[in-house]
């Protein structure tokens, strides 16, 4: 009896400790961050952390840098997604098809995607350099005046998008190409008896079909790119003049540098309920697009 019991149970028996673990680091920073979030401490070991209640939050509202961080993040975020998730489409439908040299196409397309964030930060750096380096080199054969890229207030989201854009736009396009894969062709076989031209196939039949994958890859970038933290810090560390400082390279300065770990908390709290916020109004437009299909 007490065997068959075992053997009933056996698939939660061997994946409990694996669940407990995962819980537990999910969960112990989470909380204890929130905890935190409601005293005032400076990581002193002589001075014990002070209640405040919500005074951090209160702060936090009223601090204009925090405001400016979160249009940061916003400008920084949907400009990258949009852009991503366009590129990620067309190049998607591109390397669907069957040309030569498509597999080398394909490997080399996939490079930036595993490059080491920071390295290519530095390396990014060296390209947006003002007097020496290639982007404006390349400005300047076309006859274009050089641009200051990560030096300016005004350029320097765009110039972090672009770095952005180029490093995990091939993470969009192989999880569209996954979905193309999928797709069933008799609806395809249907427009061609009828003369649909390439353009209304895409718009009527492959576009509707693959919402539910785009929402899918559209919510893994939106959460990454909310997260950005190595591409900033490496190239900018937020300036010039705060104007590339995110909400998380802005918690980052508040524990690490000014050593306002309640505020830190705080901010990583409203943070957290950002993002966890639009992932699950990603995850409900998905079932909407399911639903919708079905």
């Amino acid at each position: 009896m007490q065997y068959s019991w075992f053997n009933r149970n056996l698939k939660w028996i061997y994946t409990l400790p694996a669940v407990i673990f995962v819980l537990l680091m999910m969960l112990f920073p989470i909380i204890y961050t929130v905890r935190i979030s409601f005293y005032e401490w400076s990581m002193s070991a002589t001075t014990p952390p002070l209640w405040v209640g919500l005074a951090n939050y209160a702060a936090l509202l009223k601090d204009e840098r925090f405001w400016h961080a979160a249009g940061s993040t916003f400008y920084f975020t949907f400009a990258a997604l949009a852009l991503e998730v366009i590129l990620g489409i067309a190049i998607a439908l591109l390397l669907s098809r069957e040309f030569r040299g498509k597999n080398l196409v394909k490997t080399v397309f996939l490079l930036p995607m595993v490059a080491t964030p920071v390295a290519m930060g530095l390396v990014w750096m060296l390209i947006y350099e003002p007097t020496i380096g290639v982007a404006n080199m390349m400005l300047k054969s076309l006859g274009l005046e050089p641009l200051l890229w990560l030096a300016s207030p005004n350029q320097v989201i765009p110039s972090l998008v672009i770095v952005d854009v180029w490093e995990w736009t091939p993470m969009i396009a192989l999880i569209i190409m996954a979905g193309l894969a999928t797709l069933p062709t008799d609806p395809y076989e249907a427009a061609d008896v009828d003369g649909a031209s390439t353009w209304r196939k895409f718009v009527s039949i492959t576009l509707p079909l693959l919402r539910p994958t785009i929402i899918v890859a559209a919510m893994l970038r939106l959460i990454d790119v909310l997260k950005t933290f190595d591409i900033i810090y490496a190239t900018t560390q937020g300036g010039p003049n705060f104007a590339s400082e995110t909400l998380n390279l802005y918690g980052y300065v508040l524990g690490f540098q000014y050593f306002k770990l309640g505020m830190a908390s705080s901010l990583l709290v409203i943070f957290f309920a950002l993002v966890m916020g639009l992932t699950l109004f990603m995850i409900w437009m998905r079932k909407r697009m399911e639903g919708a299909t079905s």
